[in-house]
């Protein structure tokens, strides 16, 4: 088989080249030891927990799943599956850990059960306790474990003792509250994944009860196997009810002599409720809590116009206000921040002078250089941050990423080379994660200071394929662009099919100076297209301004951006305009699907993967950020839908082919919004392909859907735009 026909199943086998590639880095504070995931090879789902000595050079085991388990096949429970979907987790075995303040003890979860590894030691061990258990994490000082099963957190002693419930729903709402988790749209949009927080002192906890009685209820079925019956999701579609979230302060006292039937209440005192005007914030999207101050919580309105940073009296639960934003458009939410520094000023990213800075106490330690994308470490020096050019930067650095270190005295710039790099510090340890346009993979280097002591081995697949991207901005705009062409042509071998291959919407940047993110581009080129990838307005990573633009108007601007930027490219590139086909998943699908129904004069066939193609079906917390709420925002939800009350929306002629993907278990994107637009094609009389991948997601991990859908996406292109 050759490169270009086995790089789709090689593609496959190894979810994207992800297995195999350390991950989730932590470091000890004695500088002794880094913790990581990582399977065994490229292809192995099951990754495994690592543990890196830097004083001898070695790496050891620390937990084995296929040991653990002793070879039995892993079992997923409800809640675990929903986690991994919203963090888009594809892989097995020890897929997430948490670790105590000394790096030495750590919990995770195998098949719904509670084990803990010794990491000095390189030992695992299981914790009887009632399951399926979800999100363990041991205390500070390493003596407990709190994790979340049926819906109610649990405490128990590192030493397997003590188990006990110490926030649990009443018998009569279990079904609708949990205590623990985080709701659907704080895992899905605001990247906060967890519902519990240990006090520094290992004494108490902050709990999220999460009450989704006023959610509106789905049914997602599974048409290929009508004997089960469909599962029911509390979906918060935009303009309907949110979950309620409530916080609370639980006191821990001895677990070993808390009364194990305490449930609703706390076992070892009293407990306080966490006091905000939830009525105007109700949106919880960050909470902090360390030794360098009191629990801190950002709170954002429904809008996400306004917000608080808010410190908390653990003894009372009264909050006070330490600052407040407002946006016309909306606020942004970065990760790593708020957070304390050690001397007690609060760590913000903000959107100041049209830049995007951090702000230390009230001050500003960036300016419009750089354009800060989130806090990786707070030191009592300095702060570790991503951040890519900003507006006034002396060169553009398009897809570049690249690590800072930020204090009163400027700013310096660690990562070198051009790529996108991430870090992991504690103390004087750094583990600096980089990947560039000229080597497949990322490169994990231990840093002590300044100086390489050691780097992480990868077992990542190397690809069958080279991606040659070349990264240029387009047009009066500069929109960042990647062009890829055919590893084989030549200058005047003359114009080629276009294929626009964009996600182009919030969140989701594209143009990157990383190789393997270009890898699937680079397998359509060699099938004899020119592949244009465009991060049009409202993409991260450049400014405020940039990903604003978007504000009430998804489809005008980023469908114009598109079109802009590939007649800015055909007047340098050999792009062939008579023949130009789009594709994408979840924002992309919606933008080819666009693209080819209002822009037909432009795209001339398109692939429309997991589209939403009614922004009344999408959630709350994303839809209403950009458009608004649809009972005051209503003309803006129809002009930017695909499909809306009378069919049809600004569909222009001609027809165009149009295959439309959708994975019948997504629970993201519904394959409703797939089964509407269909409906409304084939009432106006269009010609369209649906593919409905049964038991499929919003992900598709599965090795042969995975492989398939590449080849058929090429196949169906080729015979839509008379490639041969």
């Amino acid at each position: 088989m050759d490169a270009e026909l086995s790089f789709p199943r090689q593609h496959a086998r190894t979810q994207r080249f992800t297995l195999g590639a350390p991950r989730a880095f932590t470091v000890s504070p004695d500088a002794g030891r880094v913790v990581f995931l990582r399977s065994r090879s490229g292809t192995d789902r099951a990754h495994l927990l690592w543990v890196l000595d830097l004083d001898e050079g070695t790496e050891r085991v620390a937990a084995d799943p296929v040991a653990l388990l002793a070879g039995a096949e892993e079992e997923l429970s409800a809640e675990e599956r929903a986690r991994r979907e919203r963090s888009r987790e594809g892989s097995a075995g020890v897929v997430a850990y948490a670790v105590d303040d000394a790096v030495e003890l750590a919990a995770f979860a195998l098949s719904g059960r509670l084990f803990t590894a010794e990491l000095r030691a390189g030992t695992a061990r299981e914790l009887p306790v009632p399951g399926p258990v979800v999100d363990p994490r041991p205390s500070p000082d390493g003596r407990r474990v709190a994790y979340v099963t049926g819906g109610a957190l649990r405490v128990v002693g590192a030493d397997g003792a003590g188990d006990r419930a110490v926030a649990a729903p009443d018998p009569a709402t279990e079904d609708q509250v949990t205590y623990g988790l985080a709701e659907f749209i704080a895992a899905e949009e605001m990247d906060r994944s967890r519902g519990f927080w240990w006090s520094p002192d290992s004494d108490a906890l902050l709990v999220a009860r999460v009450d989704e009685s006023p959610v509106g209820r789905w049914w997602i079925a599974d048409p290929a196997n009508p004997d089960r019956a469909p599962q029911e999701v509390a979906y918060p579609a935009a303009g309907t009810p949110n979950a309620e979230v409530r916080l609370f302060l639980v006191p821990l006292g001895d677990a070993r002599e808390a009364d194990p039937a305490a449930g609703d209440g706390s076992a070892a005192g009293k407990r306080v409720e966490v006091e905000w005007d939830r009525e105007r914030y109700p949106y919880l999207a960050r909470v902090h809590w360390s030794s360098a101050g009191p629990p801190l919580l950002l709170v954002q309105d429904r809008a996400q116009r306004t917000q608080r940073f808010l410190a908390v009296d653990p003894e009372s639960g009264r909050t006070r206000l330490l600052h407040a934003d407002e946006d016309p458009a909306w606020l942004e939410l970065f990760r790593g921040c708020p957070a304390w520094t050690p001397d007690g000023r609060l760590v913000r990213i903000a959107d100041e002078g049209g830049a995007r800075v951090l702000v230390v106490g009230d001050r500003p330690l960036t300016g419009p250089q750089t354009h800060v994308r989130a806090v990786l470490d707070v030191a009592d020096g300095d702060v570790l941050v991503s951040a890519s050019a900003g507006p006034e930067a002396a060169e553009p650095g398009t897809g570049e990423v690249h690590v800072y270190r930020v204090n009163e005295l400027g700013v310096e710039r660690l990562s070198e080379g051009a790529g996108v790099h991430g870090a992991v510090r504690c103390g004087e340890v750094t583990v600096l994660v980089s990947t560039g346009l000229d080597r497949p993979g990322a490169v994990a280097r231990v840093l002590r200071g300044k100086d390489p002591v050691a780097t992480v081995a990868s077992a990542a697949e190397r690809p069958v394929l080279t991606a040659r991207p070349r990264l240029v901005e387009a047009g009066p705009l500069r929109v960042p662009c990647a062009v890829l062409l055919p590893s084989d042509h030549r200058e005047g071998d003359g114009p080629l099919p276009v294929l626009m291959d964009p996600y182009g919407g919030p969140h989701g940047q594209r143009v990157v100076a990383a190789h393997n993110a270009h890898l699937t581009s680079q397998w359509f080129a060699d099938q004899g297209f020119a592949v244009v990838v465009a991060d049009g307005r409202g993409t991260p990573g450049r400014s405020p301004a940039w990903e604003k633009a978007i504000a009430g108007d998804f489809a005008g601007v980023t469908l114009d951006d598109q079109v802009a930027a590939l007649h800015a490219l055909a007047e340098s590139h050999p792009l062939d305009l008579g023949r130009v086909g789009i594709r994408g998943w979840s924002y992309g699908g919606y933008l080819a699907a666009l693209a080819v129904l209002r822009r037909p004069d432009v795209f001339h066939a398109g692939i429309a993967g997991a589209p939403v193609t009614d922004w009344r079906l999408y959630d709350t917390h994303y839809t209403e950020r950009y458009l608004g709420h649809p009972a005051e925002d209503a003309a803006a939800y129809e002009a930017n839908s695909l499909v809306g009350e009378k069919g049809l929306v600004g569909a222009a002629e001609p027809a165009r082919p149009l295959m439309i993907v959708h994975g019948l278990a997504d629970d993201n994107v519904v394959a409703a919004h797939t089964l509407r637009l269909s409906s409304a094609l084939l009432a106006a009389g269009r010609p369209h392909e649906v593919l409905p991948l049964s038991g499929v997601t919003h992900m598709t991990p599965q090795e042969q859907v995975a492989e398939n859908l590449l080849l058929l996406q090429v196949e169906f292109l080729r015979r839509s735009l008379g490639v041969h």
